[in-house]
């Protein structure tokens, strides 16, 4: 997984951004191409939970959310995946004796919620989540991947980065133009207070914009309070995981950061929980990042571990999202939304 180079959330275009412009030239339009070929229907609904950059911006939380809210509605959603750095090729339904490395750390997460296939080939795992009984895929990622027609798009946008700087991967983070990927987006939503997510849903024109907060467990957010701790993340926006530490009211004295989804070693580990041990701090890592560390926690590391899940609220609450969903499954939301535009 590429690490995001700091200019590209420079507002205005740095040199080395200029520089590399012209390979972005190139890089976006082979996606844009990709992205307006037809996809094929395969029978049932397929939601996509998507972003129009490279890296994190809380995709897996919304899919989650948004399998909770199919659940509620009387569904029987399937989560459609490629598993990034899976061992399997897949078709495969995530079991209970999969692991990271075997499936990838984010199907791990989302089976919690719902069956999930990892599948590089979308349309071999549609045709698997039929055969399984799903009412409705839910495809984590793939708003660039053609293979599927979709029925509804969700563009997840981060508050505090937007688009950054505007640019195409690999001189910004976008995977093509805005304006070429703009009409693949049926709705937007906004993860976390800032004006960067905002003025990038306002880009994408008038569009439905939903604005929501990805909240620690409240015992879990507690138990932080006051305490020394060592952020420890391999995640797209590992800064982003230390400020929501520091809201729950933790002392980040140290961060440990490796690339999106890279494995950690053992001696690795095992010097991290020395040095916490040696300055008296708790050790928070995430969800995904403890799906990749399974049960090779050293002793010392363990026993200072916490894990800190997020969940996904929705500002003004579900009843906007439950329209969306409930227009693409034919049912109606448990209460009528408001009118107009949707909005926080």
């Amino acid at each position: 997984m590429i690490k995001a180079p700091a200019f590209w959330w420079d507002a205005t275009p740095v040199l080395a951004a200029r520089l590399l412009a012209p390979f972005g030239t190139i890089y976006g339009a082979v996606t844009a191409r990709r992205m307006a070929r037809p996809g094929t229907r395969v029978g049932v609904p397929v939601i996509c939970v998507g972003n129009l950059t490279v890296g994190g911006s809380g995709k897996t939380p919304v899919a989650m959310h948004v399998a909770r809210r199919l659940l509620a509605l009387g569904e029987r959603p399937v989560f459609l995946t490629r598993g990034y750095g899976a061992r399997v090729n897949g078709p495969v339904m995530v079991g209970p004796n999969h692991s990271a490395a075997d499936v990838g750390d984010e199907p791990l997460l989302l089976a919690r919620v719902a069956r999930t296939i990892v599948a590089p080939d979308r349309l071999a795992g549609a045709a698997l989540a039929r055969e399984a009984g799903a009412s409705v895929i839910i495809m984590d990622d793939g708003l660039q991947n053609p293979s599927l027609h979709k029925d509804l798009r969700l563009a997840v946008i981060e508050g505090g980065t937007g688009f950054g700087n505007g640019l195409v991967c690999p001189a910004g983070p976008l995977r093509a133009p805005v304006a070429r990927q703009r009409s693949h987006v049926d709705a937007a939503i906004v993860i976390g207070d800032g004006k960067a997510g905002l003025q990038a849903a306002a880009s994408l024109g008038d569009l439905p914009v939903l604005i929501g907060h990805l909240t620690p467990r409240a015992d879990i957010a507690a138990r932080l309070a006051g305490q020394s701790v060592i952020a420890m993340a391999g995640i797209g926006l590992p800064d982003k995981f230390a400020r929501t530490l520091a809201a729950c009211g933790a002392r980040v004295v140290g961060t440990h950061f490796v690339a999106d989804h890279a494995p950690y070693g053992s001696q690795e580990l095992m010097t991290l929980g020395a040095h916490a041990a040696a300055i008296g701090a708790l050790v928070a890592t995430t969800e995904k990042d403890m799906a990749r560390l399974g049960s090779g926690v050293p002793p010392d590391l363990a026993e200072r571990l916490v894990v800190v899940p997020v969940t996904l609220t929705i500002a003004d609450g579900d009843a906007d999202l439950d329209a969306l969903l409930g227009g693409v499954v034919g049912k109606e939301p448990r209460r009528p939304p408001d009118t107009g535009n949707i909005s926080a």
